[in-house]
């Protein structure tokens, strides 16, 4: 068995500075550290309990198949938020069938980004008899 001790995703972007104004500026996430310089400079933000490396350049487009799932205390205050920083909205928030609440953005390449609120008697927040 792979003992895990850290772990983060790494995106690499086909404009490695337009990504990081996204993350760091629009989407507002705190930086846990940056290495190398220039425009092949990397970048990792706090994520939660990970991280996300944005870092490396590349022609290819992003795979529909990676997605980012980012859980927030308020999902209504977010999408005013990035809404008024000019990040585009696919999908405002809702309530899925299954209790969360999402709403759906896209980083500048297309990586699809979920942002989710659990309610407080949301079976993920919330278990009866433990």
């Amino acid at each position: 068995m792979v003992h895990v001790l850290s772990s983060r995703t790494l995106l690499q972007p086909t404009d490695p500075e337009r990504s990081r104004a996204f993350y760091g500026e629009q989407l507002g996430l705190p930086v846990y550290r940056e290495f190398g310089t220039g425009p092949a400079r990397g970048t990792v933000y706090f994520l939660g309990g990970g991280f996300l490396e944005v870092s490396g350049r590349t022609d290819t487009p992003p795979s529909p198949a990676v997605r980012l799932w980012l859980q927030v205390a308020d999902v209504t205050a977010a999408h005013e938020e990035l809404r008024a920083k000019g990040v585009e909205i696919l999908r405002p928030p809702q309530q899925e069938p299954w209790g969360l609440i999402e709403m759906w953005i896209s980083d500048p390449d297309g990586t699809r980004i979920v942002l989710v609120e659990i309610p407080a008697d949301h079976p993920l927040r919330y278990r009866p008899g433990i």
